[in-house]
């Protein structure tokens, strides 16, 4: 790493604590910091293509902070962040939506955009810390940069990723599983509202699917077959 990339990481710092400074900072402020930051490691490590999307479009699992990919097509993968103050990474890494995220996203960041934790298929395979949130949002100053050859590595090796050509029936079949399972929460979500808040047109399906086919269908089955038939056939539908 020459002197001028170790110096990203330097203006990335003061940037960060110019917007802690004005008090009035949302979580959104700090994002084109961030994404500034990946476009540069991106470009110096020979990933000129690489474009950061921040705020992108929902995904089938949610909707991450920022999205990664060749400006084409390939993604190479998502990013979560929290705001500075929040220290506390690992009851995020463990909540209801990074447990949606690592286990559909195969290459996701979480960050504080202090400290960075690198998922590979739902494992934590690389933590970074390049700096203190206590001095960045208690004292207000900029924080030292610590561990910028690991942090550099953990980004490096996000930005390296490319996803493995499913090329197995039983890959396939645990892609499609994955968001089969995810189609299902979602469904029986929006079902469980519609029946309690009035009609709607998946409560409408649901009737109809107790009315003609199978009178004991519950929300739960009805989820789960309403998943499975919209994701396979879809599948097979992209395969003709």
């Amino acid at each position: 790493m020459t002197h001028s990339e170790r110096a990203y990481f330097k203006t990335y710092l003061q940037r960060l604590v110019k917007i802690v400074r004005r008090e009035d900072a949302r979580e959104e402020t700090f994002y084109p910091a961030l994404a500034d930051l990946i476009r540069q490691i991106a470009a110096a490590t020979g990933r000129a293509d690489i474009q950061v999307t921040i705020l992108p479009r929902p995904t089938e699992a949610g909707n991450p902070d920022f999205r990664v990919w060749d400006g084409t097509s390939r993604i190479v993968g998502y990013i979560e962040a929290k705001p500075p103050c929040e220290e506390l990474l690992d009851r995020v890494e463990h909540s209801e939506q990074l447990e949606r995220y690592r286990s559909t996203f195969p290459n996701l960041i979480l960050t504080n955009f202090l400290e960075f934790r690198l998922y590979r298929d739902g494992k934590r395979v690389a933590t970074a810390q390049l700096g203190r949130p206590v001095v960045l949002h208690t004292l207000k100053h900029t924080p030292p940069p610590e561990n910028i050859d690991a942090v550099w590595e953990l980004l490096d090796q996000f930005l390296g990723f490319s996803l493995p050509r499913p090329l197995t029936a039983e890959t396939l079949a645990v892609e499609l599983a994955k968001r089969t399972r995810f189609l299902r929460d979602i469904v029986h979500q929006q079902l469980h509202f519609e029946l309690e808040n009035g009609k709607g047109a998946l409560s409408g399906f649901y009737e109809a699917f107790q009315k003609f086919l199978i009178g004991s269908l519950t929300p739960e089955e009805f989820a789960d077959l309403y998943a499975q038939t919209v994701t396979y056939g879809l599948f097979a539908a992209r395969t003709r």
